[in-house]
């Protein structure tokens, strides 16, 4: 069973130096403009972040104390001194 997406023409206003810049990024990733505009559109209305990210997103934002001055190496070396505290 195909479904047909139905599309509405419409139009804006949008300051021409960003204009230029999408238009930029979309040739860029050989994409026309409204398709770059409309994936664009999709990705933020639609990705969600799933639970466990939602979760991990609370829980670094609820965090008061980080680390000062500490250097990591790697993100492994990061996730062993957060896990530590």
């Amino acid at each position: 069973m195909e479904t047909t997406i139905r599309r509405k023409q419409t139009s804006f206003r949008l300051r021409t130096d960003l204009l230029e810049d999408m238009k930029s990024a979309a040739e860029r990733e050989n994409r026309t403009l409204n398709n770059y505009l409309e994936s664009l559109l999709l990705n933020y209305f639609y990705n969600e972040p799933n639970e466990v990210t939602r979760a991990a997103i609370e829980e670094a934002m609820s965090r008061k104390e980080y680390p000062e001055g500490e250097i990591y190496n790697s993100v492994d070396e990061l996730f062993k001194a957060l896990d530590t505290e």
